[in-house]
Parts: structure tokens; C-alpha cells; sequence
């Protein structure tokens, strides 16, 4: 392969599959994409740690590194420890001042930790809990893209989410943030590419804008 070639390593929302990339399909001439995939956290382990274990999937330097959601931000912490050329961010947040006032409330008040993570076998829970914009008609679409319902992950991430503590955004990253995300509906500013009436499952229903503007967003 030649040396010109940008290894591009995408991360997943929460819950998610890596077949949310399925439709990006960036030029096999100067990219070459590698999909990362979820693990369930050791008891107790702290999100830099899980990020530093993540890194260990990492087989190359100065590489494209794109996460969704709870991905991104994850994302955001591997790039403090791994040679990143290019980080982007998408459906996001970008420090914890972006966070949503529930989760603002659950932080101060440790609610989300009643939530019902052990009935994630049911996939209207779990398709609130990774993507929101939750309808009975999207039902199959959730089937083939969540695929992790461990308790102890869930209950691990949602934690890792409302407990994140970064607290101004990365100078390096790209934010991308749809304008109609009900997940994360505080992140869209002057800082972000923000998508018009993109939802917090752009990755997948917007996937033509990302395959138009990634490539050049990855070399500029």
C-alpha cells in the first residue's frame, strides 16, 4: 500500500455496531478505513484507561480519527496518548459544559444510575439510550446497528458520559454537529461544521455530506 495512503480509524456511537459506517466510503487511492469496536470496560476502569486500551487497536501513526456520540468522545481522549493527524468529531459534545441539562442533572444527582440498563435486551431502551429520535418504525433500523447490551458496558458508559470532565474543547478537532441532534442539542456554535436538520444519526441518513466533505476535511 502505498505511503501516501491516510489510515482512517472510525469509532462508533454507544451501543453501537461499526456498520453505522457501512455508506462512507471514502477514495481507496488516499485512504484506507479501519472500523474500531467496542469492548466491555474492566470493573472500575476509568475512561482514559479504556482509552489507552483502545489505542492498542491503533497500527499506525499520524492517522484520521473520527468517533459519533459517546465515540467521539472517547476519541477525545485517545488523541492525548497516539499520533493523531486529524481528529474529528461528530454528533458529539465538546467539553462538559455542552452536556444537556438532564445530564447536567444526573451528574449532580447520580439519577442515571437508576436507569434500566438491564432490560437493554429491549431495543426501544437501548435505542434511546445510543441514538434518541426514537420511533417504532425505526425499530429494524436500530436492530441492525446496536448490537452491545452488556449491563456493565451501558451502565459504564452512561457514567463515562455524564462524569466527562474535559473542559474546554480540543484546539485540533473538527466538530461536526447536526442542527437537530436530541441527544446533544448544545453543541452547535461558531466552532462547529454544523449540518442543517442533521439528527443525531447523520452518520447514517446524511451519509452523502460525509462522504463529499470527509476527504477533504482529513487532508486540509
Amino acid at each position: 500500500m502505498s505511503e501516501n495512503v491516510m489510515h482512517v480509524y472510525m469509532m462508533p456511537g454507544m451501543a453501537a455496531n461499526p456498520a453505522i459506517f457501512e455508506n462512507i466510503v471514502l477514495p481507496e487511492d488516499q485512504f484506507k478505513v479501519h472500523w474500531l469496536e467496542w469492548m466491555v470496560p474492566v470493573k472500575g476502569e476509568l475512561l482514559s484507561d479504556y482509552a489507552k486500551r483502545m489505542c492498542e487497536k491503533i497500527e499506525h501513526e499520524n492517522i484520521g480519527l473520527i468517533g459519533v456520540s459517546f465515540g467521539g468522545i472517547l476519541v477525545q481522549e485517545m488523541e492525548k496518548y497516539i499520533s493523531v493527524k486529524k481528529l474529528i468529531v461528530v454528533s458529539s459534545v465538546k467539553s462538559m459544559h455542552d452536556l444537556p441539562r438532564r445530564m447536567r442533572i444526573a451528574r449532580a444527582t447520580s439519577l442515571h444510575k437508576l436507569l434500566p440498563t438491564g432490560l437493554a435486551s429491549n431495543i426501544d431502551i437501548l435505542a434511546k439510550f445510543a441514538f434518541g429520535d426514537f420511533a417504532a418504525k425505526r425499530v429494524e433500523l436500530y436492530k441492525k446497528f446496536l448490537s452491545v447490551s452488556d449491563k456493565y458496558y451501558l451502565d459504564w458508559s452512561i457514567d463515562q458520559v455524564v462524569n466527562w470532565d474535559q473542559a474546554e474543547p480540543n484546539p485540533r478537532a473538527i466538530y461536526i454537529h447536526g442542527t437537530k441532534d436530541e441527544i446533544f442539542t448544545h453543541t452547535c456554535d461558531d466552532s462547529c461544521i454544523n449540518i442543517e436538520d442533521g439528527t443525531h444519526i447523520m452518520i447514517i441518513n446524511r451519509f452523502k455530506w460525509f462522504n463529499e466533505n470527509l476527504p477533504k476535511l482529513l487532508l486540509d
